[in-house]
């Protein structure tokens, strides 16, 4: 099973930092999203947490008031997150769906769905966890990445994507799983974020330009987008 490498500490291998260094971002845009809407949730989880610190980030943006539980399933990750507890942080080293009642005013499933082999059955036990879920996903399929193919075996081997989405199959993945679709943008983790790669810095500039003058060819043809979905 494709859990396994969770588990068993080669996901940790060949990320150990567990993309840590992104969360201030990713953070930022989940508080975008919950603040545009007009949502302010009394307690959030994150499903797939790793080592926890998109979690501490909107600790630090919401304050005590906010209950905050990470549930993560590898005991690399947990190892590194439960040091990060405090009075309204905490981490569970289990699954969300291990026969727990519990539930949340809304779950964060960011970038996780593209690593579950049952994707659909995932997504239809989360819809019944939470009122609101915020999910971000790699939008790994452009003409571009198609094209080449080696960055799409890339995540395959090394960030373990099994699933590959476009905007359009992402919301009608969410849709046919019985989410009402509330609100979405994308988030331009190709250009915004550093150290991708040379490539990645060589065609960061035509992708933030093109960007401008129309997101979804861009996208479609250039890569490197996430998309970030409110749904209930």
């Amino acid at each position: 099973m494709m859990t396994m490498i969770y588990k068993d500490g080669t996901y940790y291998d060949k990320n150990p930092t567990w993309h840590a260094e992104d969360s201030p971002w990713k953070a930022k845009h989940i508080v975008e999203i919950l603040k545009k809407n007009d949502i302010a949730p009394n307690s959030i989880c994150e499903i797939g947490c790793g080592a926890g610190d998109i979690l501490s980030c909107l600790s630090d943006s919401f304050g005590k008031g906010v209950q905050l539980s990470g549930f993560e399933i590898s005991p690399q990750a947990f190892e590194i997150c439960k040091k990060k507890e405090a009075e309204n942080l905490h981490f569970h080293l289990e699954s969300l769906f291990d026969g727990n009642e519990y539930t949340f005013d809304a779950i964060l499933a960011i970038d996780v769905f593209e690593h579950v082999e049952d994707y659909f059955g995932f997504l239809r036990q989360v819809r019944r966890k939470a009122t609101y879920k915020i999910f971000h996903i790699p939008l790994d399929l452009s003409v571009q990445e198609v094209f080449r193919s080696t960055p799409i075996l890339v995540r395959r081997s090394k960030v373990g994507h099994i699933h590959y989405f476009t905007k359009e199959t992402a919301l009608e993945t969410l849709r046919d799983t019985g989410y009402e679709i509330l609100d979405y943008f994308y988030t331009s983790g190709c250009y915004e974020l550093p150290h991708r790669g040379w490539k990645s810095d060589l065609i960061s500039l035509p992708r933030k330009l093109f960007f401008q003058l129309h997101q979804d060819l861009t996208a479609r043809i250039l890569g490197g987008f996430s998309l970030l979905v409110l749904a209930k």
